[in-house]
């Protein structure tokens, strides 16, 4: 289908005014269509609106991409549609623990994709950070909150984070070199530590 057979479509069978450019825009990636445009999108080229998402990244696409209402995930996360809608709308996740569980298994998210479906990559990065440089023992619970790990598998996964990177900084002490800058194994670690924490975590 040429991009005017497109637009004609969701026209005609929608009620939505778009313009073929504005099609063409879609298909090179300039712009992004909202949820009814990409509900009524699937419905012109018979197929799910899954099918056109190349690979869901926040709540609102993984939400349409399993053909789900708002109401239909904030009732089952225990929420309600306006207060969900408002999380979806900024991006910013905020229900508590069993919510977040609950909406990891309706929108059926792994750990990492939660994560970032959720907004909350540079919070864990930060929580991570400080696990490593200190007491990793004290991050277990606030760790556990914003993800729906075994406690016992993210135990673990903290203290060997914690252990590669103290060994990194054991590493780079030279007392030979005062001049020398001996930190930047230490400063590499921490920028990818959300990284290395996923390759520990193996989910």
């Amino acid at each position: 289908m040429a991009p005017g057979h497109v637009a004609y479509g969701l026209r005609a069978q929608y009620g939505l005014q778009v313009t073929p450019d504005t099609v063409m825009a879609w298909e090179r990636g300039l712009a992004a269509p909202g949820s009814r445009e990409l509900t009524a999108l699937a419905g012109v080229l018979w197929c799910s609106p899954g099918e056109l998402l190349a690979a869901a990244t926040t709540l609102r696409e993984h939400r349409i991409a399993r053909g789900m209402a708002v109401e239909d995930v904030a009732r089952r996360v225990g929420l309600d549609a306006a207060a969900y809608r408002r999380m979806e709308d900024s991006g910013r996740w905020r229900g508590n623990e069993r919510q977040t569980a609950a909406l990891a298994d309706t929108l059926g998210l792994a750990p990492r994709e939660l994560l970032q479906a959720t907004g909350r990559d540079e919070e864990l990065a930060e929580l991570l950070r400080s696990a490593v440089t200190a007491r990793w023992q004290a991050y277990v619970r606030p760790a556990g909150k914003m993800l729906p790990l075994d406690r016992g598998r993210l135990e673990d996964v903290l203290q060997q984070l914690h252990a590669d990177y103290q060994s990194r900084m054991v590493a780079t002490l030279s007392w030979g070199e005062a001049s020398r800058d001996t930190g930047g194994a230490g400063r590499d670690f921490l920028e990818r530590i959300v990284d290395h924490f996923w390759d520990l975590a193996d989910v």
